[in-house]
């Protein structure tokens, strides 16, 4: 999905065909299709999702949650159906941030539609409880709780979800990645060592259940002064370009601290829409056509297109 470049695109390239054959008669029409790409072996496909991108930090205070929120918005911007799964059960922060509340529907009293927020598909178990109700839960009920909430919703057409994953590498982690099927996943940090430390933690363990990893955001990778226009690298600089090195990954994007982002979040209205052309906002695009530019490279799923075939004793 590529919206945002796609007029650029057609006229660079209608341009070029049109100077290399001046005499031709040329009618350029460009689209795309979104597949479904290749999952862990020991996973089954959700129905009505085609690919789920995880994306993980491994220390919370990243801006995971909010990395994840203008990822999803900015895959939808771009042309795709995206989705998210808030899936922090012990703090839920999607629902604020996509300005989104109240219980969700259910059309047959066993699953739930997911609530729709600035026209992104969502669910979270802080749609469920009051949102200053603490989730006393131990790991058990938690991982279940992750599975229904992503099994039991009626996903409609969905081409990626995103999967906002709580902080750490425990019990909701490793059911992701040993149940869920997940295409990819991103790791948020911050450039400064402590938040790294973890990072890299997170990143072992995707290697070991054999999910791969997309690359890796920097968030708050500096700040600029209103004022005098001044960039001070309050939490350190190139943290997240060294980790890269280290892995042979690539740096899907740098993102500012940004005042206004943070009071868009806090009111459930995402920057990305008051502001499409600011630097921030173009950021999240750009990392949403670099993500899902790396999964189209993937060996696409085609079990979907193959039927079913049963031998039987007559």
């Amino acid at each position: 999905p590529a919206e945002g470049i796609m007029q650029a695109f057609h006229e660079n390239m209608d341009k070029k065909i049109k100077e290399a054959y001046p005499d031709a008669q040329t009618n350029l029409d460009l689209s795309y299709e979104i597949s479904a790409h290749g999952i862990q072996k020991s996973t089954e496909r959700i129905k009505g999702i085609k690919n789920i991108i995880a994306v993980a930090s491994g220390k919370g205070g990243v801006g995971k949650s909010t990395t994840a929120v203008n990822l999803a918005l900015a895959l939808k911007e771009e042309g795709a159906n995206a989705a998210i799964l808030d899936a922090d059960i012990y703090g839920p922060s999607i629902p604020r941030m996509l300005g989104v509340s109240g219980q969700p529907d259910s059309e047959d009293g066993k699953t739930l539609m997911p609530k729709i927020g600035h026209g992104l598909q969502s669910m979270s178990i802080g749609l469920l409880v009051e949102e200053d109700t603490p989730m006393i839960w131990r790991g058990p009920m938690v991982t279940q709780a992750l599975e229904q909430l992503l099994t039991d919703t009626q996903w409609k057409d969905v081409d990626y979800l995103i999967i906002d994953l709580p902080p750490g590498t425990g019990d909701v982690q490793l059911t992701l990645c040993q149940k869920i099927p997940v295409s990819g996943a991103v790791i948020v940090t911050t450039p400064q060592d402590i938040s790294l430390i973890d990072a890299r933690k997170g990143l072992k363990m995707f290697e070991k259940v054999k999910v791969p990893v997309l690359g890796i955001i920097e968030n708050m990778s500096g700040h600029i002064c209103s004022n005098c226009g001044h960039e001070d690298h309050i939490f350190g600089k190139g943290g997240a370009q060294k980790m890269a090195s280290d892995y042979s990954l690539d740096v899907l994007g740098s993102l500012p601290i940004d005042s206004q982002l943070r009071k868009s979040m806090d009111i459930g209205e995402p920057m990305i829409f008051e502001d499409e052309n600011s630097k921030i906002s173009q950021a999240y695009f750009e990392l949403a056509r670099s993500i899902t530019g790396k999964i189209s490279n993937f060996n696409k799923d085609l079990s979907r297109k193959f039927p079913k075939i049963v031998v039987e004793d007559s």
